[in-house]
């Protein structure tokens, strides 16, 4: 269907874009000057024809991307784009490319890295679903695959459609930001040493600049271990490449060392920002502690003074007997007078150190009280995890990581090794499964399906896509809310084993489901 044959009316919407305008500039001299792109609400059941065009940076690339959005089971975006060059060219801190989907409100989602390879130029292509409906869609130019948030190296965008008789389609300012990392700025960050970037992988290259982001997010102080396991991952890479293994074993390692440089940094990152909470309270703790020292001497000095000002008392009594007769009553009353002001005097500075006091006791009570609702939530949440963890079990194989709790499905559940239907039994599984997930919606839910290397690179990929849809709209069908859901199809990377006998193609075949609890996963955004 064409935009001029669309029966809904689409929105549009401007997003500022901050992003270096020439060609070879230097990581540190990205401009924060603001550029302007177009979000479009897509129609339901309908596909539009998009076209793309390159920024400054890239003027000859061109491409298009027909869109689709279906309802729950998300948006599906199919990019194909034409002259697309090395992203080394534009600085050695890029290696790849990604295509990011940015909504109205400055949300950002990652579509996947547009893989280039060889010399010169070539036709890239992209499959993949977001669970967003109105947003932009943007090619950066990135250090590595796995980045959180887009560079603001900008190199291609699409353009608005138009609605037949060619009236332009209305718009709406939205500011956004893109990556403002020091590391895009400082001077002093190096660039990837290679003597020819034409002769090295890709992957490599982006393997390199994750271990670079994790040492710059101070990886050597906060994430030793994780630090170390990325080195030695890049390492493994690197001999691999040296040695002249395939390049598929080669990018393999590559992403696997790109992984654990990403791991890396994130938790740098978050035992930084956990580091620095705990000196702040410290820093909070000494200042308490010399509050009450304060208290305490300016307590001393007050009894030194009562006791001086009995002292003056009696001495004045004293002196006031040897007056004559007929003015004692008068000194007296004026020593009555004196006296009860300055008992009045000490009345009130008690009275406002029990207030103090009284106002200490009410903060320390609070902070026991949050104490103790923290210990119980954290006890309810053990439990309730426990449960979870004993239901999901009977699915399939169940395992803890870093990022979750990961649910292998059987092979048997797909009708052959090449297909992406379910048996019927499978298929009545997935049903209490997916009504699990519902009622834990603390939980992101990505979905990653795997098969061996036998066939086709692109044929293997889409099975994996296909099958990562079918579980995706299975679980949506269900009642799971679509925006917690990531269906991604890996293809044949990351094998388990070797695909050299049956039994290990097997086992390389396999669908993995991981719940990511929402906390961890927004403490990771918010870093």
């Amino acid at each position: 269907m064409t935009i001029s044959h669309l029966s809904l009316r689409h929105l549009t919407v401007v997003v500022c874009l901050s992003c270096v305008l020439g060609l070879g500039v230097a990581v540190h001299g990205q401009s924060d000057q603001p550029r302007q792109t177009v979000a479009i609400t897509y129609p339901l059941d309908e596909t539009i024809n998009v076209k793309f065009r390159g920024t400054t940076l890239l003027p000859r690339l061109t491409g298009e991307a027909k869109i689709r959005r279906a309802g729950r089971r998300g948006t599906r975006v199919e990019l194909s784009l034409d002259n697309l060059t090395r992203a080394s060219e534009l600085g050695g801190i890029y290696t790849t490319y990604v295509l990011w989907a940015v909504s109205p409100d400055g949300r950002v989602d990652s579509l996947g890295e547009i893989k280039r390879s060889g010399s010169g130029f070539i036709d890239s292509k992209l499959d993949v679903t977001t669970p967003l409906q109105t947003f932009a869609l943007i090619v950066t130019a990135e250090p590595h695959f796995l980045m959180k948030v887009p560079s603001r190296m900008v190199v291609m965008e699409n353009l608005p459609p138009r609605k037949s008789g060619g009236s332009q389609i209305e718009t709406v300012n939205v500011q956004y930001i893109g990556n403002s990392s020091d590391y895009f700025r400082d001077s002093r960050v190096p660039e990837i040493a290679d003597r020819d970037y034409r002769d090295t992988p890709i992957s490599l290259l982006g393997a390199r600049q994750a271990f670079n982001l994790a040492k710059f997010a101070g990886a050597n102080q906060d994430a030793p271990n994780e630090l170390q396991q990325a080195d030695d991952d890049l390492q493994a890479a690197e001999k691999a490449w040296r040695f002249n293994q395939s390049a598929t074993e080669v990018d393999v390692l590559a992403r696997k060392a790109t992984s654990s440089g990403a791991k890396a940094e994130e938790i740098a990152l978050a035992r930084r920002a956990a580091r620095l909470r705990r000196e702040d309270i410290q820093r909070r703790d000494e200042a308490l502690r010399t509050a009450e020292k304060t208290v305490e001497s300016a307590q001393g000095e007050i009894d030194q003074l009562r006791a001086a000002l009995d002292r003056e008392q009696r001495a004045r009594e004293m002196a006031e007997r040897d007056l004559a007769t007929t003015n004692e009553q008068t000194r007296e009353q004026r020593v009555e007078i004196a006296r009860l002001r300055d008992e009045l005097q000490t009345v009130r500075a008690e009275g406002e150190a029990a207030k103090i006091r009284v106002a200490r006791f009410e903060g320390e009570k609070q902070a026991e009280n949050a104490r103790r609702e923290a210990v119980e939530r954290e006890q309810q949440r053990i439990a309730a995890l426990a449960a979870l963890k004993q239901t999901l079990a009977k699915f399939g194989t169940l395992r803890e990581t870093a990022s979750g709790l990961q649910l292998a499905l059987p092979e048997s559940m797909w009708t052959s090794a090449r297909g992406s239907d379910l048996v019927s039994t499978a298929a009545a599984k997935l049903e209490p499964l997916a009504a699990l997930l519902a009622s834990n919606p603390d939980y992101q839910i990505l979905i990653e399906v795997y098969t061996d290397n036998k066939g086709d690179e692109v044929t293997l990929q889409q099975l994996t896509q296909d099958r990562a849809r079918v579980l995706s709209e299975r679980l949506q069908s269900a009642g799971v809310d679509p925006s917690r859901i990531q269906a991604n199809g890996m293809g044949a990377s990351n094998p388990l084993t070797k695909n050299t006998t049956v039994a290990g193609r097997s086992r390389n075949r396999r669908t993995e489901i991981t719940l990511t609890p929402v906390s961890a996963r927004n403490t990771a955004s918010s870093q």
